[in-house]
């Protein structure tokens, strides 16, 4: 650990700016060879700092998980946005209609009860919302089943005047159960023909299909095997965390965004307590990797349990930490972490380059 990241007081999330760009133009630049453009998702970062170096970088938009979310980037100056969650309830129509006064705004529909208040709100105002339909990638939560369920749900949503149905939206979330490169690419192949053959199938009863979006952090990584999809919504690869160390997708250094802790306890010779829990580094564990991140310094030593503010490290035999020393941990899934944080450190060439504020923190309303 570099002498500014020791100076920093802890716990601290800290952003490799440096990596973190070269991650942005990497993904955007693969998945443009194919034809794809990038819509990432803003949940990760939640930062308009961050949202545009991705669009300078040559994102089409962005991608939110909350009306909050949209909102906040919105006032961040962000243009073109798109809510990949049901905007359901008087409330938040309300909020999406000025929304819509202020940005290029579109959303997804996975209901008709939903679709039709939507449509019903923006036909009042003379306007038209653009929609795409939201089809199942398997975890059963929330879209409709590809082929003819799609067809019969579009086919019932197809005259409500107040949408524009330009397309599909696919989330396939079980590509994070794989525990192999071939495993991953088999999902971004059912990914790719689950979402084409259903859009082929809805053109054919008149549908437009401008828009076919899918593509996570595993497998936007992948652009080859989604070609024919029109765009991706990658959003934790801008840091990378222990999820793609899990599974070979990412190395430590091309990880950007780690959080700092001191030990402040040593119990036994195998075993030191950190001053970072739940509160600043996340509960999430990975599919296939122990403990609760990875420490950059000692890749060998777990951390094996948190509370809420206490780390338990420990080694299989002596362990190297002392009371004092100060330690660097990849975590286990970088979205959570962030908004766990009003501000994080944003470095460049090893020195402190700016503070970085998540505009959005909190915002999941």
């Amino acid at each position: 650990m570099n002498t500014d990241l020791k100076r920093l007081p802890t716990p601290a999330v800290v952003v490799d700016l440096d990596q973190a760009e070269r991650n942005i133009k990497k993904m955007a630049e693969e998945a443009g060879k194919y034809g794809i453009r990038h819509r990432p998702h803003i949940k990760t970062h939640r930062s308009g700092y961050l949202a545009e170096l991705q669009i300078k970088a040559g994102c089409c938009g962005i991608t939110a998980a909350k009306l909050g979310e949209a909102e906040v980037m919105a006032d961040c100056g962000i243009k073109d946005i798109f809510i990949a969650y049901p905007i359901i309830g008087e409330d938040k129509i309300r909020r999406l209609l000025d929304l819509d006064e202020r940005v290029n705004v579109s959303t997804i529909i996975n209901s008709v009860k939903g679709a039709e208040a939507l449509s019903q709100a923006f036909e009042k105002k003379g306007k038209q919302l653009t929609v795409l339909i939201e089809i199942d990638g398997g975890l059963n939560r929330g879209g409709v089943k590809p082929m003819e369920p799609a067809l019969d749900f579009a086919m019932k949503v197809k005259d409500l005047k107040g949408l524009k149905i330009r397309g599909l939206m696919y989330y396939g979330g079980l590509i994070y159960d794989g525990r192999t490169e071939e495993d991953i690419k088999e999902s971004c192949k059912k990914e790719r023909d689950e979402l084409v053959n259903t859009a082929e199938l809805l053109k054919k009863h008149g549908f437009s299909m401008e828009i076919l979006s899918a593509g996570s952090s595993f497998s936007g990584k992948f652009p080859e095997l989604l070609e024919g999809i029109t765009e991706i919504r990658s959003g934790h690869y801008i840091f990378n965390d222990c999820g793609q160390l899990d599974v070979g997708l990412a190395k430590p250094e091309e990880c950007a965004l780690i959080v700092t802790s001191t030990v402040i306890a040593k119990p036994d010779d195998q075993v030191v307590i950190c001053d970072v829990g739940t509160k600043s580094l996340t509960s999430d564990t990975c599919h296939h990797r122990p403990g609760y991140g990875y420490i950059l310094e000692y890749p060998d030593l777990e951390i094996y349990s948190l509370n809420e503010e206490h780390a338990f490290v420990r080694s299989s035999g002596k362990n190297p930490l002392e009371i004092g020393d100060k330690i660097s941990i990849i975590p286990n899934h970088a979205c959570v972490v962030t908004n766990l944080a009003e501000n994080v450190y944003g470095f460049r060439n090893g020195k402190l380059d700016r503070m970085i504020s998540i505009d959005a923190r909190g915002k999941s309303v």
